[in-house]
Formats: C-alpha cells, structure tokens, sequence
C-alpha cells in the first residue's frame, strides 16, 4: 500500500469541493492508500477549515475532523523539521513528514512543493498524476 502525505489544498479541496480531488475521499475511505500526517499537519487542516470563506460552523469542522480526517489518518511523530521552502516555511512539515514515515508520495496542489518535484527519494505529485500512478 502506498503511504501519502496530503497537502492542506488536497484536503480543502477534496472535502469542500468537486472536480478530481474529490475521489481521493473514497480512496482514502478505503484504504486504496495509508494517509500520514502528523500533529502540526492536521492542526493546519484544522486551521485552515475554519478560514472564513469556508463558512463552517465550529460543529461541520470536527464532524469533518472526527468523521474525514482523522479516523483515516496514520500519525506520524516528526522530530526534526528540515528548512527547504523559504517562501513558505510551513510547507516544510510536509517535508518533515513524508520523511519521517517513509512516505511513497506528497500530493500537493502548492507550487512551492510542486517546484522541488521530489524531496529526496520522495516524489511530490499533483492529484491527477497521484490518482493515475495510483490505477496503474
């Protein structure tokens, strides 16, 4: 089985959203893939469902937290935080992350990930090259 990071985009996206991304959900439902993540990431996803232009109730986002997210999670205990993306620091936990759990793949919607295209062994793909490495 593969073991993927998912970026906060790939997440909002897939949660909040149609088009593509959306099938990860029932892929991740499934277990077509192991989803790691660790504390500052789901912290994020948490953050970032409560951006105002989601217009989420306090309520919708733990029932997506506790319902979609977290249930379908691997934890994953990162140590070390490299300093690699210094137009966003906070991609680096991505980074971190795929690292520490031997990740396969980051799936990302961001370009400043997207640009460095691997992080050592690791491959950083947008959804439609994850989803159609994923049949194949």
């Amino acid at each position: 089985m593969k073991k993927v990071v998912l970026d906060t985009n790939v997440v909002i996206s897939a949660l909040l959203f149609g088009g593509e991304t959306v099938r990860l959900v029932s892929l991740w439902q499934t277990g077509a893939f192991s989803w790691l993540a660790s504390a500052a990431i789901i912290q994020e996803y948490a953050r970032v469902l409560a951006y105002p232009k989601f217009k989420l109730t306090e309520a919708e986002i733990r029932e997506l937290l506790n319902e979609d997210i977290l249930p379908f999670v691997t934890a994953v205990r990162v140590g070390k935080v490299p300093r690699v993306i210094r137009q966003d620091p906070s991609d680096d936990e991505f980074l971190a992350c795929a690292l520490t759990g031997k990740a396969d793949a980051i799936v990302s919607g961001d370009h400043h990930l997207l640009e460095l295209k691997r992080y050592r062994e690791i491959p950083i793909l947008d959804v439609r090259t994850f989803l159609s490495n994923l049949k194949g």
